[in-house]
């Protein structure tokens, strides 16, 4: 039997444009009745052409496959050309977030302000060239065959380098332009399409996180020669199967043509100046110009403090990633227990792109939003409160307990960002929409580069404590933002049911 899903719209405030569930993206052709019966989860996608969602899934696969496999295989590489060395790989992945943190502003204003397929097709493009002269540059260290010329090594990573910003810069502009932009289109004014939309790119990004670094591992492991050319393949065979999977997207709706289809309503009388309406310019002074307009515009917008608040979350150390990885190893785990342990991790990931829809679609994503903060904080508390308790309690059960705080952290985490996503999606302009993303995309990379700094300044396992410390404490302030966020959009934070309320005396 299908499952069905409640419709936001048809909550008893379903006429209060004020409500909280009542969604900004509203349909304009069914009536209330209509609105209000059980929508089953099988038939959310039908409404959407079968070749615009396949098509669609296929070109983000392809990107996000490519681009995981990039991310974590140039690190391989670089550790087996420098092994005695951190320094390089460090380097690499600074600047390489830099850049992001920099330029990505500049790269909102034009997915704003160009054609729709064109911005793909150059993030498509830009990113396959860069990684495919990646992995040249990759066999020529690793081979030296230009040591004729002398030590190139120094020149080869300076292009390495240049070439991961690009990559970085091109994976920014794909992702924000499909996520916040086409999807919305295509879901037109269809909110249960959008969250389904939203959840299932979401389930595609994350399960490339699992598999595409486990893939490109083995493969390394074997050798490394063979993972570079592994790399260079798909990017090469995957380039002209995206593109015309996306081009196909784009000739099925008319309405990613034009830009400003489907207006946002307003929802502040501060509501910024649209920069992106404007032909893109040239030149450093105009490039201040925007950033500075997309930077006040970003924190003038009404859903600043919820933006804000997803990108201090990405000030963490608890995420199996490097830093807590080389801490687990430290403790005893070994490289087998650390892969099943964030295979587990990925699977409590994904599992909020079920439950994140669920929650929207039975209270709006303002309070499902919080929900999800508030088991991000309790998670992260308790997994703080076990690696601390280490020092006097049983270290195998502190261990433990440490890892399964974390483990259930992630839930809370992506389902908080799907929230927080489709908040985006709904109330930003949208020849804002594209500049907006990119400046929360800066400061998501500037905070995720304050996590390694904190690893660098506290280098030894006996200090992984201060790093979880301080992950805590940006839990919390995010938890805290978006509470504000909450309070001045609800004027409250905890919810009456209405047969609760006190009667008015007569």
């Amino acid at each position: 039997m299908a499952r069905s899903h409640e419709d936001p719209r048809c909550t008893s405030q379903s006429l209060d444009l004020n409500s909280e569930t009542t969604p900004l993206l509203r349909p304009s052709s069914t009536s209330e009745l209509d609105r209000c019966l059980p929508v089953p989860y099988e038939e959310v996608d039908e409404g959407i052409l079968p070749t615009v969602s396949r098509h669609l899934y296929a070109s983000h696969f392809l990107s996000t496959w490519n681009s995981r496999i990039f991310e974590f295989g140039a690190m391989l590489f670089l550790a087996t050309v420098f092994p005695n060395s951190l320094r390089e790989m460090s380097v690499y992945a600074l600047v390489r977030a830099c850049s992001a943190i920099l330029l990505a502003p500049a790269i909102g204003n034009y997915i704003d302000s160009e054609n729709r397929l064109r911005v793909l097709t150059v993030s498509i493009v830009g990113q396959r060239v860069a990684v495919a002269a990646s992995c040249v540059g990759f066999l020529a260290l690793k081979l030296d065959f230009l040591k004729i010329y002398g030590d190139t090594r120094p020149l080869l990573l300076s292009v390495l380098i240049l070439l991961a910003c690009a990559e970085k810069l091109c994976s920014i502009m794909n992702t924000v332009s499909m996520e916040r932009d086409w999807v919305v289109v295509i879901a037109e004014t269809d909110m249960l399409r959008l969250q389904t939309l939203n959840a299932r790119m979401r389930q595609i990004d994350l399960s490339s996180k699992l598999i595409g670094p486990l893939v490109i591992s083995i493969v390394d492991g074997i050798s490394t020669i063979l993972a570079i050319w592994l790399v260079l393949i798909l990017t090469l065979v995957s380039f002209p199967m995206e593109y015309l999977a996306i081009a196909k997207v784009y000739k099925v709706i008319p309405a990613l043509h034009k830009r400003g289809s489907f207006p946002a309503r307003p929802l502040s009388p501060n509501a910024p100046v649209m920069i992106g309406s404007s032909p893109p310019e040239r030149g450093f002074s105009t490039y201040r110009r925007l950033l500075f307009e997309a930077s006040l515009g970003y924190i003038q917008h009404s859903i600043f403090m919820s933006s804000l608040a997803i990108s201090i979350l990405y000030l963490t150390v608890l995420n199996f990633s490097g830093q807590m990885v080389a801490y687990l190893l430290s403790i005893g785990y070994t490289s087998t227990q650390i892969g099943v342990l964030r295979t587990i991790s990925v699977a409590f990931e994904i599992s909020a792109t079920w439950l994140a829809p669920l929650a929207m679609g039975k209270v709006g994503p303002t309070r499902a939003g919080l929900w999800f903060i508030n088991w991000q904080m309790a998670c992260v508390a308790v997994a703080a409160s076990f690696s601390w308790g280490a020092y006097w309690h049983s270290t195998d059960v502190a261990a433990w307990g440490f890892i399964a705080g974390v483990i259930l952290s992630r839930t809370g985490l992506w389902g908080f960002d799907l929230c927080a996503q489709v908040l985006v999606q709904e109330e930003v302009e949208p020849t804002f929409r594209g500049s907006f993303s990119s400046v929360e995309a800066s400061l998501q990379n500037f905070f995720e580069l304050c996590s390694y700094a904190l690893t660098m300044v506290y280098a030894r396992p006996s200090q992984f404590g201060n790093p979880i410390l301080c992950t805590v404490v940006s839990a919390f302030v995010a938890g805290g933002l978006y509470a504000r966020f909450v309070r001045k959009r609800r004027g409250h934070l905890f919810h009456v049911p209405c047969c609760e309320k006190p009667r008015a005396e007569n």
